[in-house]
């Protein structure tokens, strides 16, 4: 039996011996004609281009029984302002809007192997005692981009050493990489889930994967983890535990930074009918809460940046995730009023 190769070869020389005898027989237009044929019918079709690969998924971030992992009592105690708070935290919705942060103000996730060669990340600002050390020898992979927007936020995972750097404000200049501010965290699959104080890309130290929806989970339909989110105004000069510093510059009546809220343990959330990505973020409100991480111009919560996804050819996921709407409207629906201030502890 003959090989493709040999198939296709034997079928370009016939079509050539059939063109040439025509030449002898033929005016040249029906020659030129059979010529063109030749080049069409012995051209070698293209080969198909290989299908775009997903970049590898994430896993569950840092100690199961940590700040971000560990699930709430279903009797877990309130804070004696829980009321005021949610009433501050509803006002933020209404009048500034609800949002998740993907393709900006959020960070792309690189995950790079063992063998990688490494840059060493200038602070811009000085940062802590530590800090450069820390950033002295990253990991970056070709074609590195922080997250868009003013932030530049970025995070690189490196699984075989379970190391974890994120950064703040990263550029590349003519010197090479250089950040506002940032920190490495390892073991990071065993970590708690909070930086030193000063340390990270957040002003409160808490990381920016702690709390963030990543693509896989979101694609499973299950989130298992506490979620981060942002709003305006945090209360000035105070934080609360997870959190270690804070740049609020709200009143006294405001949220402070690292407060956690959690929907009501016996709310059904079944029975709101809520869209599907909707009811997957209240599920885990509800389980393990929502903890204020950040200052911004809107409440957000967090979604993984799918600039990894979309440089190796894929489409944005959550175009097919969001099921035609925006990330407001997803969040009109979500029970805002049912929300309760947790006690803070550690």
């Amino acid at each position: 039996m003959q090989s493709t190769s040999r198939r296709y070869l034997a079928a370009c020389l016939s079509a050539f011996v059939a063109a040439f005898a025509g030449l002898a027989f033929a005016n040249p237009a029906p020659a030129a004609a059979a010529n063109c044929f030749l080049i069409i019918f012995c051209a070698k079709p293209a080969a198909p281009a290989p299908a775009p690969t997903p970049p590898p998924a994430l896993p569950r971030f840092f100690d199961p029984g940590g700040v971000w992992n560990a699930a709430l009592s279903p009797s877990a105690a309130l804070t004696p302002d829980s009321d005021s708070l949610v009433a501050t935290l509803r006002y933020a919705v209404q009048h500034w809007g609800a949002w998740i942060n993907t393709t900006a103000y959020s960070a792309p996730v690189y995950v790079v192997p063992a063998n990688l060669a490494t840059s060493r990340v200038a602070l811009r600002n000085g940062g802590p005692p530590g800090m450069a050390d820390q950033l002295s020898a990253v990991p970056l992979p070709a074609g590195t981009r922080p997250a868009d927007g003013t932030d530049q936020q970025l995070v690189v995972y490196q699984p075989s050493t379970d190391t974890m750097w994120e950064f703040w404000q990263l550029r590349w200049t003519s010197t090479g990489w250089v950040t506002g501010y940032g920190g490495r965290m390892r073991p990071v699959s065993t970590n708690t889930g909070i930086f030193p104080t000063g340390f990270g890309a957040t002003v409160t130290s808490l990381p920016l994967l702690g709390g963030m929806m990543t693509i896989n989970e979101l694609q499973a339909g299950r989130i298992d983890h506490a979620l981060a989110f942002a709003m305006p105004y945090p209360r000035a000069g105070v934080f609360v535990w997870p959190a270690q510093r804070t740049d609020g510059d709200g009143p006294a009546s405001s949220v402070p930074e690292g407060t956690r809220f959690r929907l009501p343990a016996n709310l059904d959330i079944a029975a709101l009918n809520l869209p599907p990505m909707t009811a997957m973020i209240a599920k885990a409100v509800q389980r393990y809460g929502m903890i204020l991480r950040d200052k911004g111009g809107s409440f957000a919560f967090y979604g993984q940046d799918p600039r990894t996804y979309t440089q190796a050819g894929l489409p944005d996921p959550y175009t097919a995730m969001y099921g035609g709407l925006r990330p407001d409207q997803l969040l009109a629906s979500f029970p805002w009023d049912k929300l309760q201030a947790i006690q803070p502890h550690g």
